[in-house]
C-alpha cells in the first residue's frame, strides 16, 4: 500500500473525495481493484418511488468513479426486495406496494443511471438488473432450507438497524425481518451470475452488506467485499437530500431544473468544498483553489457546484435553460419596442395559444419538445410570472388594457406578444 493507504486508483480516488467509511477488507478489497482488469461491483436501489432523490447521487456517484478507473458497475434495481421494504433504521414499515406501482417506479427510476454510467456490452460497461428475475422464482421451502440456515438469528437481531427498532418498542414484522436475508442472496446471485466482487452502499446498508459477504462466502467459497460511504448530512446536522419542501429529485417531472439548481447554489458554506468532491467531476486541484474563497466570493463555488451538479444530472442544455433563469429575466427593462413581435387578433387569442407554440414561433426553440424542456427548467415567463406548465395558454384577457406580454425565455431571449385588431 502506498502513504495514503491504498495502491487501486479507484480506492485512492474515493478515499481522496470522501466516499469511503467502512470496508470489510480495506487490504482485500484494495488488492483486487489494483490487480483485476474490471471488478463488477454493485449497488442496489429499491423502488421505492418513481424517482431517485440527490440522497441516492452518493452511491451512483461511487460506481461512476469506480467506472472511471476501469471497473464494472451492476445496478441492481429491487423489483424483488421493493415488494418488502427495507426496515433498516426505520421507524415503521414501508407501504406495501402493487406489482404494477414497483414496475412504474422502475420505468422511472431506470433513466438516472443513464445519465451517470455508461450502458453496453464491453466490460467495464454498467449493466442495469432486477433482483425480481431470482427472487420471484423462490420457493419459500427451498429458501429456508438452502439459505435461511446460514443466518442466525442471534446475530440478525444483534445489528443496529433491528435493535434499535425492538428497544423503542416498535414493530418489526417477520416479512421485514427477511430483508436482509434476501439481500445476502443478491450478492450470492450476482456473484455467481456476473463474477460480482463487491457490495456498495449507504452505512445504513452496513448489517445487510456483511451478510451478503458472509453468505457468499459459506456457501461458495467465493471471497467479496463490501464497503460503505458516510452518512451524509448538511454542516448544520440535517440529512442530505431533505429539504422543507420534502426530497429533491433528479426527475425533472418531480423537480424542475431550476429548483434542482437553486439546491445546489444555496447549499450552507461550510459544505461547499466537500459536495464539490462529492458530487462533481472537477479535479481536486480545481475544487481546493475554490475553497480558499471566502465571504460573498464562496458564492462564485456554489454556482461551480450548482453549474456542474446541474449539468451532470441534466445535461447541458438543461443547465442553460435553468441558469438563464436564475440569471434574471428581463432584459428589455420594459421597453418592448425593439423586440421581435407576434402579433395575434383579439378572435385568434379568444381560444388562446400554447406556450409551446409561442416560444417555436418567436424562434427560441426548434420544436415543442424542445421548448417544452424550457418551460419545465423553469426558464419561460409572461412579463413578471414564471411559466412551469407546458399546457399553458395566452388568453385574450392576459392583456388587461395592454396590447403587448413579454415572452421570456432566460435573461437573453425576449419577444413581444401583440393584440391587434
Amino acid at each position: 500500500m502506498t502513504a495514503n493507504g491504498f495502491e487501486s486508483d479507484a480506492l485512492l480516488a474515493l478515499h481522496a473525495r470522501g466516499f469511503i467509511h467502512q470496508c470489510t477488507s480495506f487490504a482485500g478489497l484494495d488488492r483486487i481493484l489494483a490487480s483485476e482488469e474490471a471488478v463488477p461491483v454493485y449497488i442496489g436501489f429499491d423502488a421505492t418511488a418513481d424517482s431517485l432523490h440527490v440522497g441516492h447521487l452518493l452511491p451512483i456517484m461511487t460506481l461512476r468513479w469506480l467506472q472511471r478507473h476501469g471497473h464494472k458497475p451492476i445496478v441492481l434495481v429491487g423489483g424483488g426486495t421493493t415488494r418488502i421494504g427495507d426496515p433498516s433504521f426505520r421507524s415503521e414499515a414501508r407501504p406495501i406496494l402493487t406489482d404494477e406501482q414497483i414496475t412504474a417506479n422502475i420505468n422511472g427510476i431506470r433513466k438516472v443511471f443513464g445519465r451517470f454510467l455508461r450502458f453496453g456490452d464491453g466490460p467495464t460497461d454498467a449493466v442495469l438488473v432486477n433482483n425480481a428475475d431470482w427472487l420471484d422464482q423462490l420457493g419459500y421451502v427451498d429458501l429456508l432450507r438452502d439459505i435461511g440456515r446460514h443466518f442466525s438469528v442471534n446475530r440478525m437481531l444483534s445489528f443496529d438497524s433491528v435493535k434499535s427498532r425492538l428497544e423503542r418498542q416498535e414493530s418489526l414484522s417477520f416479512l421485514e425481518f427477511n430483508y436482509m436475508i434476501l439481500q445476502a442472496f443478491d450478492f450470492l446471485e450476482l456473484s455467481r451470475r456476473f463474477g460480482c466482487r463487491a457490495q456498495m452502499g449507504g452505512g445504513d446498508q452496513w448489517a445487510n452488506i456483511i451478510n451478503g459477504v458472509d453468505l457468499v462466502r459459506r456457501v461458495d467459497g467465493n471471497e467479496v467485499f463490501g464497503m460503505t460511504a458516510p452518512l451524509l448530512t448538511t454542516s448544520s446536522g440535517v440529512k442530505m437530500g431533505k429539504t422543507a419542501a420534502g426530497a429533491v429529485w433528479l426527475n425533472a417531472d418531480r423537480l424542475s431544473t431550476f429548483d434542482y439548481w437553486q439546491f445546489w447554489r444555496n447549499c450552507e458554506d461550510g459544505d461547499v468544498g466537500r459536495f464539490l468532491r462529492l458530487f462533481t467531476d472537477l479535479p481536486l486541484l480545481d475544487i481546493e483553489q475554490l475553497e480558499q474563497l471566502s465571504g460573498a466570493d464562496i458564492n462564485d463555488a456554489k454556482v461551480v457546484l450548482a453549474d456542474e451538479a446541474t449539468r451532470l444530472a441534466h445535461g447541458e442544455f438543461e443547465l442553460e435553460a435553468a441558469k438563464s433563469a436564475a440569471d434574471g429575466i428581463f432584459g428589455a427593462n420594459g421597453d418592448l419596442s425593439g423586440l421581435p413581435t407576434l402579433e395575434f387578433t383579439a378572435h385568434a387569442l379568444q381560444d388562446g395559444i400554447g406556450i409551446l407554440a409561442l416560444i417555436v414561433m418567436a424562434g427560441f426553440a426548434k420544436t415543442n419538445s424542445e421548448a417544452r424542456r424550457l418551460v419545465e427548467a423553469g426558464a419561460v415567463r409572461i412579463d413578471d410570472k414564471q411559466i412551469t406548465d407546458p399546457e399553458h395558454h395566452v388568453l385574450h384577457y392576459a392583456f388587461d388594457d395592454w396590447e403587448l406580454l413579454q415572452l421570456s425565455v432566460g435573461k437573453k431571449r425576449h419577444a413581444a406578444i401583440k393584440r391587434v385588431g
